[in-house]
């Protein structure tokens, strides 16, 4: 019984350690879902009663995923050494109701395709999501009914000594990702990717028999429905005040071959579609989700503001080396505008969704060097390359 007490501890420390760590990596991943999750909870009947609340939390969202994270870590620190074993036990089982709260929402009701639980490292389905969860839920019961059983591996100052340290190494970590970037990227858009390539499926795409999409309104979820059934049952499905008719569907059966990238799709300022023309030559984009939030006025966006006088250096570089730059944003033209006079920023603009402009770089404003659609280097504009050293990407 001890011996499995014991693996059970460690299993579950450095699942939380591995969690943590793939998140602190990304805190403005995290902050992304946290941000998706308030925004359903506010449109959702029952949750959207607390609708104050997830307007409160939302400009938050990065403090709190900086929170969530380091907690995991050193709470995974904190269990792998047995340190103070009944306060960490106890703390885990709370953090972990907590995240099977958000997994089994994300997977009955069908709102958050993808908790975040590994970042971007492992992407899991929200069943998958939820059913880790109700595991880990069920080896830290195992725990709290064992709890009196497990002795500290090191005295107390030295545990605590550990898990301090633990708490300023993990806080640095994240705080380093989001004044840089993140140290490991694991997105479509990483240093090296191929855009053309990763909006390709790997294979050839194949689908089932057509099925009918409806919204049990009862359950608040979708639900599919065969041909076969919905050709005797139509009666039912007819009750507009049980069901609703979403779509006709065709199942993908080989998900795996889906393209990484699916959405990148830019627009000028004429609306004319330029996907294809920022996928060919030298493209330098400099990235910026949200112009609002480098306006003047913005405390929190000061240094972001701060950063547009080295772009602007290094616009009139980019130019003479015959190299295009080209600003990205999901701002509205109106505020593109306003926005140019204000930091003297004269290159063309163009038009992406704010959530792949947040994929293709985790910062505001983020920099991207492309050379025939593949990534050759990214920067946060703390990192602001000089020209040389673009120069020398390309010339790889």
């Amino acid at each position: 019984m001890k011996i499995v007490t014991r693996f059970v501890s460690f299993l579950v420390g450095g699942l939380f350690i591995f969690s943590g760590l793939i998140k602190l990596n990304d805190p403005a991943g995290t902050e992304i879902k946290l941000e998706e999750y308030f925004t359903v909870f506010k449109a959702d009947p029952t949750l959207g009663a607390l609708s104050g609340l997830w307007d409160f939390l939302t400009p938050f969202s990065l403090i709190l995923a900086v929170i969530l994270t380091v907690m995991e870590v050193v709470l995974g620190v904190n269990m792998l050494l047995h340190h103070r074993p009944k306060t960490t036990i106890r703390s885990l089982f709370v953090l972990i109701i907590f995240f099977t709260f958000l997994t089994f929402y994300s997977w009955f009701f069908d709102k958050v395709k993808d908790c975040g639980c590994f970042g971007d490292a492992i992407p899991l389905t929200p069943f998958q999501s939820f059913m880790k969860d109700v595991i880990l839920t069920g080896l830290i019961v195992w725990l709290l009914i064992q709890r009196n059983r497990i002795a500290p591996m090191l005295s107390t100052r030295g545990g605590s000594i550990i898990s301090i340290l633990s708490t300023i190494g993990c806080i640095a970590l994240g705080l380093y990702a989001i004044r840089h970037l993140p140290i490991k990227d694991f997105r479509a858009y990483k240093v090296g990717a191929s855009l053309p390539q990763n909006m390709k499926p790997k294979e050839k795409l194949k689908y089932g028999p057509e099925v009918y999409v409806y919204k049990d309104l009862a359950a608040k979820k979708e639900v599919e429905i065969g041909k076969d059934d919905f050709t005797k049952n139509w009666k039912k499905y007819s009750d507009t005040t049980k069901f609703k008719f979403v779509k006709l569907d065709k199942p993908l059966l080989n998900p795996e071959a889906q393209p990484k990238i699916t959405d990148y799709k830019v627009f000028n300022t004429q609306n004319a579609d330029i996907t294809t023309q920022t996928l060919t030559g030298k493209q330098f984009f400099i990235i910026i989700p949200e112009i609002a939030k480098t306006k003047k006025g913005k405390k929190v966006a000061k240094t972001a503001l701060d950063a547009y006088p080295k772009i602007n250096e290094l616009v009139k570089a980019l130019r003479q080396a015959q190299i295009q730059p080209m600003v990205l944003t999901a701002a509205g033209e109106q505020e593109v505008e306003q926005f140019r006079h204000q930091v003297q920023l004269a290159v063309p603009y163009a038009f992406v969704d704010k959530k792949v402009l947040k994929t293709m770089v985790r910062a505001n404003p983020g920099l991207m060097l492309l050379q025939d659609g593949t990534v050759k280097g990214k920067w946060h504009h703390n990192d602001t390359p000089k020209i040389e050293e673009v120069k020398k990407l390309l010339a790889k």
